[in-house]
């Protein structure tokens, strides 16, 4: 079995000896092939020969490197292969003789065009494991049409759930139509290894970002259902738990988050104000959320006597889950995010000193890593590749 490539560097972790090839491009399908990279998966990058995946000429740049497209491929391999040429078509077909999984974020059907539909590749590869992500996925009315992550969040919903009362319609700050598509993509194919290993068939996964969208409305879609109404932006509040907001200190904001009525009577009476506790308006959770608004007014009447750190201190000491609002700087530096290697620095010097956050999943029986595997150039591996896919 061919090992995983020098960027890769050692095959560790659960998904050692899986062999991906990553037909992707753009966000969804390498963020998802990043995630099973991180894994211990090796994951064979195939481009445009041209180019390369779109992501290339996106920005920020780093001494002349796109930093979105190290974020999303650090640690695969590259091979640069023209599908519609039949030397190049062949060279897939090495490659998949031994490969576990083929994802792919064409849009629906042109793989079967090439000549790669999963119908096909079922018969010449039964335990493959034909994994999709794509914006409306493989089936209805929509599967043609082409999609970005902002088509997601506003055909899913979540933009008209974000921002203030009143606001422009506001866009998720990070990219989660084609984020969580890719999560869920990276399950499906999880789910698809283990099911391929008790009965020996490779499946296929169909994944949409329209779907997935709506998947992660965490409770707005039973609000709909409860009320009739759809729901509408709330700034920084949660629409049925109360205080659970962003609040204005003397300098500031804090985030306060009582999730239930015994922690608001214990934050109550740590702000030496016992009494809110058994005020008709707020003593419970229904009333608080029903009287929100009047609940803020009065908070922040004494936060804004103090500055964050002084509310952060307390709130700490006393178990009050509490946060100061982080910028990403500031999110990178903290020392819980230090202690746990989140973001590590990326092992090229070319274009030092960039860091990238990692998988969030921790192993025992796996070294954590101290580093995050380098980005390919377009084509560089195709040597190695060649020699280990004869």
């Amino acid at each position: 079995m061919p090992q995983r490539g020098a960027n890769q560097g050692p095959a560790t972790g659960p998904l050692a000896g899986i062999i991906v090839v990553d037909l992707t491009r753009v966000l969804a399908g390498p963020f998802c092939t990043m995630l099973l990279s991180d894994l211990g998966a090796r994951v064979i990058k195939v481009e445009n020969p041209n180019e390369g995946d779109d992501s290339r000429a996106y920005g920020p740049f780093i001494k002349g490197k796109s930093g979105y497209f190290i974020a999303q491929n650090r640690g695969k391999e590259s091979i640069a292969l023209d599908l519609k040429r039949e030397a190049d078509r062949a060279i897939l077909h090495r490659l998949l003789k031994r490969a576990d999984v083929l994802i792919e974020n064409f849009r629906p059907g042109t793989m079967a065009r090439l000549g790669f539909g999963p119908d096909e590749l079922k018969q010449l590869y039964p335990q493959l494991i034909f994994a999709s992500t794509s914006g409306f996925g493989q089936t209805g009315p929509y599967a043609d049409r082409p999609a970005y992550d902002i088509i997601a969040q506003a055909m899913g919903g979540i933009m008209s759930i974000t921002g203030h009362e009143g606001s422009e319609p506001t866009r998720v700050g990070a990219s989660i139509g084609d984020l969580g598509a890719g999560l869920f993509t990276a399950l499906g194919i999880v789910s698809a290894l283990h099911h391929r290993n008790r009965s020996g068939e490779g499946i296929t996964v169909d994944v949409a970002m329209l779907d997935s969208q709506l998947a992660l409305l965490e409770n707005a879609i039973a609000r709909y259902y409860s009320t009739g109404k759809a729901p509408r932006p709330m700034g920084a509040r949660h629409p049925s738990i109360a205080p659970f907001e962003a609040y204005r200190t003397q300098d500031s904001h804090v985030v306060i988050a009582c999730g239930n009525d015994s922690l608001f009577r214990t934050f109550c009476s740590v702000i030496d104000h016992a009494h809110l506790a058994e005020d008709p308006r707020f003593a419970t959770n229904a009333k608080r959320s029903e009287n929100v608004a009047q609940l803020k007014e009065t908070l922040e009447l004494f936060l804004t006597e103090k500055p964050t750190a002084h509310w952060l201190d307390l709130f700490n000491r006393n178990g009050i889950p509490s946060a100061p609002i982080n910028d990403i700087g500031q999110a990178i530096n903290d020392p819980q995010v230090q202690h746990r290697q989140v973001v590590l620095p990326v092992a090229d010097e070319s274009v030092a000193p960039l860091g990238v956050a990692g998988s969030p999943i921790k192993f025992s029986g796996f070294p954590a890593a101290t580093s995050r595997p380098r980005a390919p150039d377009l084509d560089e591996d195709r040597t190695r590749i060649l020699a280990d896919f004869p």
